[in-house]
């Protein structure tokens, strides 16, 4: 049974001024019957926290293009977890610009709070991430719902086509790791 309407806050990264992957993945996890709220490129981490603590989302969904999503999210989760935050954050997209996946690295980032971290390209595994997900908590006042970021590779040039294969990350909260 696929769970709906989750409330997800979907960011890019500080240093990440791509915008066609997030694009591509508010409209992939709205058509999944999400609520997504995306703060779009270049999102500072003291905004990144702010927003999240305001809107209160069931997920946060960052994503990286531009191959410090290690470096950007590091800072990112960390501070979301120093205001005391404890939403579920996942990660996902080009991490590192070695152009492999480096386990070290996914370790590290799940120490430092994410609850996943998915590989480039990994658009089955963000969907059954999203349908293990429970419904959104019912919350007091309108408009109070707030969408994550996530991960995708596309760039602005490749457009619809590179969206359909651009890298999504996302995670669960057992700190899964894909």
């Amino acid at each position: 049974m696929r769970r709906r309407n989750v409330n997800i806050l979907l960011t890019g990264t500080a240093s990440d001024s791509h915008t066609w992957n997030l694009v591509y993945l508010q409209l992939f996890l709205e058509e999944l019957g999400h609520r997504v709220h995306n703060l779009g490129p270049c999102v500072p981490d003291d905004l990144l926290a702010g927003v999240c603590a305001d809107r209160d989302p069931d997920l946060v969904v960052v994503s990286s293009v531009n191959g410090h999503g290690y470096r950007d999210g590091l800072g990112a989760v960390r501070a979301l977890r120093a205001r005391g935050l404890t939403v579920p954050v996942v990660i996902g997209g080009k991490l590192g610009v070695a152009g492999e996946a480096d386990p070290r690295q996914r370790g590290r980032l799940l120490d430092a709070g994410f609850d996943a971290v998915f590989d480039d390209g990994d658009v089955g595994r963000l969907r059954s991430y999203l349908g293990s997900l429970p419904r959104a908590r019912v919350r007091a006042g309108a408009g109070a719902g707030a969408m994550a970021g996530f991960a995708a590779g596309a760039d602005a040039k490749a457009g619809a086509e590179a969206g359909a294969k651009a890298g999504v990350m996302a995670g669960a909260r057992g700190r899964a790791v894909a």
